[in-house]
């Protein structure tokens, strides 16, 4: 999908931006010449991670937009408020915020310890409504206002429960923070979606969960991108602009996109790609 500049000037903070899908939108909006804020932990390499808020940075400023590196734990208020405050400091507000920090752990419940489970619920649901939360004043004053959560679809099946419940509620948590805030800020022409893939995309969360090999069978994360740029140059005052559990290839068929190929890992493996959590098969 093709840049149109409709983000230009425009303040996105993203969490978890340091790599990934995160890093893959960001560096899609910055094309625009976008200001983008990169929430994320990761400020000293991984072993066996790659990518750091730094290294982002870099690739942003390379792609035409202006990077702030922020080292932000969305478990921590005071440090979103202080990544929130240097955001406006050097950027002058913030318009559009992006929650893609996420945690995951696909135990079920009698493998599950409350640790992992609290981190879950604390970095998902918990750390989207608190940067949501804080970020709120400066979108209430935003022309262009979006919140875009990186959540499925609400299904409530207890086929998607039952393998992993802990994460189902985490995830389904932050869909229903979309569900709400839609019409709790309606007055405020800020428009609240959420995004999810239907195919596995090709991430370390992926590799960590499946094997390096599963990559193949999966899309790239430049897919996420596109739908993402697609849904945040929308016009949040339109009313078919908020409340919606966007799927990435839906959106992208609706703005013309006829090629998946190229965002295949491997184009010939386009038939038997990883079916992703919480989106029923077509």
């Amino acid at each position: 999908m093709q840049n149109t500049g409709k983000l230009r000037g425009k303040t996105i903070f993203i969490t978890g931006a340091s790599r990934g899908i995160g890093e893959a939108i960001a560096i899609k909006c910055a094309k625009d010449g976008a200001n983008i804020v990169i929430a994320a932990k990761s400020a000293e390499p991984h072993p066996k991670l790659e990518g750091t808020i730094y290294t982002a940075a870099d690739k942003i400023e390379e792609a035409g937009g202006k990077a702030l590196p922020c080292i932000v734990d969305v478990r921590y208020e005071e440090q979103i408020q202080s990544a929130i405050e240097k955001a406006v400091s050097k950027f002058g507000g913030i318009d559009i915020v992006i929650n893609n920090a996420s945690a995951i752990n696909l135990s079920g419940t009698d493998d599950l310890d409350v640790k992992r489970y609290d981190l879950m619920q604390n970095i998902n649901t918990r750390g989207s409504f608190l940067v949501s939360k804080l970020c709120l004043p400066y979108l209430k004053k935003s022309p262009h206002a979006h919140i875009l959560n990186l959540s499925p679809p609400l299904e409530m099946k207890p086929k998607w429960f039952a393998p992993h419940v802990g994460y189902t509620i985490s995830k389904y948590g932050m869909s229903m923070l979309v569900l709400g805030m839609t019409e709790e800020f309606k007055s405020f022409n800020i428009a609240v979606n959420a995004l999810w893939p239907r195919y596995g995309v090709q991430t370390a969360a992926l590799d960590m969960l499946a094997s390096k090999e599963s990559g193949n069978y999966a899309r790239k994360p430049e897919i996420m991108a596109d739908a993402a740029y697609a849904i945040l140059v929308k016009d949040p005052r339109h009313p078919k602009s908020s409340g919606n559990f966007f799927i990435d290839d839906e959106v992208l068929e609706c703005e013309g996109v006829t090629d998946f190929d190229q965002y295949c890992v491997d184009p010939a493996n386009r038939d038997q790609l990883i079916e992703d959590f919480f989106v029923s098969k077509l």
